[in-house]
């Protein structure tokens, strides 16, 4: 099984490893609808992980407006707090207001913390309130290895999580709500005159490819969630610890290329698996591997060393085809692969517009808390609008334009 390297052997491997599979660490790849494991490697591998963690925020999210708690219409307020959540962010002024419905998809495609914490806080009331419920979702649906903390993913020794739990989760967002399937297959967001495109680089680039999520911090290394569906039939791969962006895309791809060639008949089930393996006790941190002086500098040895051999290795498949076309006379020369998975995105990303106000919705339990809360601390707020009456169900809370005001 793949484990993460010292950085000797690190080096090593990434240079061996140029013209073969990508380095990375634990993975599963299965099919959704039956839950079968098609292949896996570590899959109960305690793991950090980083941004997939808005996955388990989406997904309360969703269960939240199934219960008729909220609606997607519903607003999210950026705190103060949740503002000064580091990057990826969107950089939202304290006060700003927008839908759950454009903060998910904030969350899927620019992956921003600040966001995800205003969605914790708007909804439970508390970022700690947020995390329990989390953590009661994720005992529901059997993730027996994992543990949340916050909602955005920053890292943290107390959050963290397994492959096989992510493959549970992922699996239960497709099947339970299919109708918000499109949230995660977002090419690129628009917000205002600025393009944001799509941290998954397998959407528009894998045949068939409809999601889900990246996520990378120094001690996870690059995480991904990739779904695809072709004929059909919808596989998933979980690809953890891998030491780049293209590491991870290109084994998610390929992993998913051997599922769709192969038959799920007899191959165990997701909720069958045994928790065996190396490390299913603390989780690994690649810090050292990929942020130290040392680590980085020890990868882009290694990354040189690789493209030194695809290089040397393209060179010797172009002059094997001129000796072969030399052969066959006349036959039209075919061009070297760049990738054996990925084609290049060489079309206008589909954009999806995103922006501040527009919350028409109920108004959270936990935010009408949140707001009561600061009023106790004496915190002024706006007074209330008389011409603008609260949402049905809510406290007497109203949206003016892209902030929330009280009385």
């Amino acid at each position: 099984m793949r484990r993460i390297l010292s950085i000797g052997a690190f080096v090593a491997g990434l240079s061996a490893g140029a013209a073969g599979s990508a380095i990375a660490g634990p993975s599963i790849l299965f099919d959704p609808a039956t839950g079968h494991v098609i292949e896996s490697d570590n899959p109960f591998a305690r793991w950090y992980p980083a941004s997939l963690t808005k996955l388990m925020t989406t997904y309360v999210a969703f269960r939240m407006v199934q219960s008729g708690e909220v609606t997607l219409a519903s607003p999210v307020r950026i705190s103060k707090n949740s503002a000064k959540e580091p990057p990826s962010k969107m950089g939202y002024k304290p006060g700003s207001v927008l839908t759950l419905d454009n903060a998910l998809k904030i969350l899927m495609v620019k992956s921003a913390n600040d966001v995800a914490t205003a969605v914790g806080e708007s909804l439970a009331g508390s970022e700690a309130g947020f995390a329990l419920r989390m953590n009661e979702e994720a005992r529901r649906l059997g993730m027996t290895g994992s543990h949340f903390v916050n909602a955005h993913g920053l890292h943290d020794d107390s959050q963290y999580t397994t492959p096989r739990d992510l493959a549970i989760l992922s699996a239960a967002l497709r099947r339970e709500f299919p109708q918000h399937a499109g949230y995660f297959s977002i090419e690129g967001l628009s917000v205002g005159k600025k393009a944001i495109a799509s941290h998954n680089t397998l959407i528009g680039r894998f045949e068939g490819a409809d999601g889900m999520k990246t996520g990378y911090t120094c001690p996870s290394g690059f995480n991904l969630v990739a779904s695809a569906t072709r004929n059909g039939r919808t596989l998933m791969a979980v690809v953890v610890g891998a030491t780049s962006v293209a590491s991870r895309a290109e084994e998610a791809a390929a992993m998913l290329s051997r599922g769709f060639s192969q038959k799920v008949e007899g191959l165990p089930a997701l909720d069958t698996l045994k928790p065996v393996g190396t490390g299913i006790e603390k989780a690994t941190n690649m810090r050292d591997e990929l942020c130290s002086k040392e680590g980085r500098e020890a990868r882009r040895k290694a990354e040189q060393e690789a493209a030194k051999a695809k290089q040397e290795a393209a060179k010797a498949k172009q002059e094997a085809a001129d000796t072969t076309l030399e052969a066959k006379g006349d036959e039209d020369e075919e061009a070297v692969e760049k990738s054996a998975y990925l084609t290049e995105f060489d079309r206008p990303r589909k954009l999806v517009a995103v922006e501040l106000g527009g919350a028409t919705g109920p108004v959270p339990k936990g935010l009408a808390l949140a707001i009561a809360n600061e009023e106790s601390l004496g915190i002024p707020l706006p007074t209330w609008r008389p011409d603008q009456p609260p949402p049905a169900g809510a406290e007497p809370i109203a949206m003016r334009g892209d902030s929330i005001v009280g009385g």
